[in-house]
């Protein structure tokens, strides 16, 4: 049991965070990927719209992870 908790633990600590807090910032990560991946499919269809959308988000999410547990 306690070698399974030592692999939950293992990477967000890694970074500094704990198991609660890495859940929330991957949840969001990820959330966030979702929506840019639908901005990029709908400006595949309509070039109008979204133009920028996804590119900025990704560009966002880069920022935040960039220097993290470093």
């Amino acid at each position: 049991m306690n070698t399974l908790l030592s692999a939950f633990n293992r990477h967000p600590e890694s970074i500094g965070e704990s198991y609660g807090e890495h859940a929330v910032f991957a949840g969001r990560f990820g959330f966030t990927l979702l929506l840019a991946g639908m901005a990029a499919l709908v400006h595949a269809v309509l070039p109008f719209a979204f133009e920028k959308t996804a590119g900025n988000m990704v560009i966002r999410l880069h920022d935040k992870i960039a220097n993290r547990g470093r």
